[in-house]
């Protein structure tokens, strides 16, 4: 696959309807592009007036092995009733291709904002996070990547030092904040904890609200512990993260059991996000979307403000973790 198509720039909504068309879809309607930073995502509707969103997957990001294993997962999910964006399938396939492009068509399952701040619907999701994790304790992912240290820091790492979107004056210094920031995630990172197939980004903005949760965006499935779909739900203080903690976990375990010592982890995890998405921003830099959506990653202040970041998340991973309270 060469360059253009790994940004997109072969990919023009005649190739799309063509693409469509080849599985019988005719498009009734414009295409109306959805936010997809990593992939291109599309809403449209046929000349049934049915509405379905149709996912390019970005070429050389995953292998077809790899997808097929998050359309299995989300097929699985499907069958044990529980409410995701699962892949239609054609011919019994879900995985289409057109022209070298890897894709696939989904049903449009509207909704509205999932409120991170609403208690009950945060027990709600816990308790289809505990499903969801029933599901994928069944089998495992094997071509899928897991959560480590080696793809989400030591693999970045050797990004930030080539790249040259980091600026030459700040470079040591972020370099040398990187390097605290990883020496301090190593010792806390736990290599025996138990994995299981996980949504692996559930965060607020790929759940959706319709007379319940509804989980979208399985892209990012991949083998890890149960924590990494739990804690991107808290926010506030560490008094309110607590308490969403508790009521998170208590819902997740009517279906599913949950090791309280996995909360030990969150910091690392979150450690590791930070620094896995600065080095996403920086390998998607040839695709014209990202310097258009992300133009403030070529100021200085950016990159001060990072370093300052991964110090302050040092000091974080030294506190103790998050203390669940006792219960007599």
């Amino acid at each position: 696959m060469n360059d253009q198509a790994f940004t997109f720039q072969t990919l023009h909504p005649d190739t799309i309807m063509d693409a469509l068309f080849e599985q019988g879809i005719r498009v009734d309607s414009g295409l109306t592009p959805l936010n997809s930073y990593e992939n291109r995502v599309y809403q449209f509707q046929d000349e049934d007036r049915r509405r379905f969103v149709v996912k390019f997957y970005r070429p050389q990001r995953w292998s077809a092995e790899q997808i097929q294993e998050e359309h299995q997962f989300a097929l699985d999910l499907v069958a044990d009733d529980v409410p995701v964006a699962a892949p239609l399938k054609f011919n019994n396939q879900t995985l289409l291709t057109h022209l070298g492009f890897y894709f696939a068509v989904f049903p449009s399952l509207g909704g509205r904002q999932f409120e991170a701040d609403n208690i009950d619907q945060m027990e709600w999701v816990a308790r289809y996070l505990g499903r969801i994790h029933q599901t994928g304790q069944k089998s495992a992912f094997t071509a899928r990547p897991g959560i480590g240290i080696q793809e989400y820091l030591l693999e970045p790492r050797q990004v930030f030092e080539t790249s040259t979107l980091i600026p030459s004056g700040l470079k040591a210094q972020f370099l040398t904040a990187t390097d605290g920031l990883i020496n301090a995630v190593i010792p806390r990172w736990d290599n025996n904890v138990q994995t299981l197939r996980l949504h692996g980004d559930c965060h607020a903005g790929n759940i959706l609200w319709r007379d319940g949760p509804l989980f979208v965006d399985l892209d990012d499935a991949r083998m890890g512990p149960a924590i990494q779909d739990l804690w991107m739900l808290l926010n506030g203080d560490k008094a309110e993260q607590r308490m969403q903690l508790e009521t998170i976990i208590e819902a997740y375990e009517e279906f599913s059991s949950f090791d309280s010592d996995e909360i030990a982890l969150i910091e690392p995890l979150r450690a590791m996000r930070f620094v896995y998405y600065l080095a996403w921003l920086i390998r998607r830099w040839d695709d014209p979307a990202f310097p258009r959506n992300f133009p403030w990653l070529t100021g200085e202040d950016y990159w001060r403000n990072q370093i300052s970041t991964f110090i302050e998340q040092v000091k974080v991973l030294q506190e103790p973790p998050l203390q669940l309270t006792p219960m007599y």
